[in-house]
């Protein structure tokens, strides 16, 4: 898909799914892994778990969510654009992280996490965190970061989008959403790879 290719990545209610959508929006060409290329499999063999005794329980869910490894290794030697952002994560991602010329992170706390799971919830309670065994995961997840890659670049992505893209989030100091801006408009005209932290 890209001559060069990120990974945004963070725990759940970080805002992966709004950066993508952000991101499609303007223009750039941007994968939401978790709904494109997500599956319920084995993370080592990638076999699907279809008929495991407890597949629809939380935990299992949350184990077994992984991506398409053949999918995205397609994806990434696609040349047509000059970059593309991958959004979400999966217990498989050791195997596709060396693929990616850059890592992103979108760190939020624990509460905005919580409160945002609340509100996709109201909009769909059957999305992730509708029940006490999903939050119960994702509260764990978010204190081990267990399935976030380590070698990511950390984004704020604590305030709302409208308020840091303006500039009005004196207090953060860590990068932004602006920052997912700013890397894919430098991609794209051919500057280098997305800025240390």
């Amino acid at each position: 898909m890209g001559r060069r290719n990120y990974l945004i990545s963070g725990v759940s209610g970080a805002g992966k799914t709004a950066v993508c959508t952000a991101l499609q929006r303007r223009g750039y060409q941007a994968i939401d892994g978790d709904r494109e290329g997500a599956y319920q499999g084995d993370a080592d063999t990638g076999h699907p778990t279809d008929g495991l005794k407890h597949e629809h329980s939380a935990p299992c869910i949350s184990a077994h969510h992984i991506w398409d490894v053949e999918q995205v290794q397609a994806l990434v030697a696609n040349q047509e654009e000059a970059v593309t952002f991958f959004c979400g994560g999966s217990r498989n991602s050791s195997q596709y992280l060396a693929l990616f010329d850059g890592v992103l992170v979108l760190a939020v706390d624990l509460d905005t996490s919580l409160r945002r799971m609340d509100e996709r919830v109201a909009l769909d309670p059957t999305d992730w965190g509708g029940t006490p065994a999903e939050r119960e995961i994702t509260v764990r997840m978010y204190h081990t970061k267990a399935a976030l890659p380590h070698n990511g670049t950390l984004i704020d992505a604590t305030a709302p989008r409208a308020r840091v893209r303006r500039g009005r989030d004196p207090s953060s100091k860590r990068r932004t959403y602006t920052t997912l801006e700013r890397s894919a408009r430098s991609e794209c005209q051919g500057a280098p790879s997305v800025p240390a932290s």
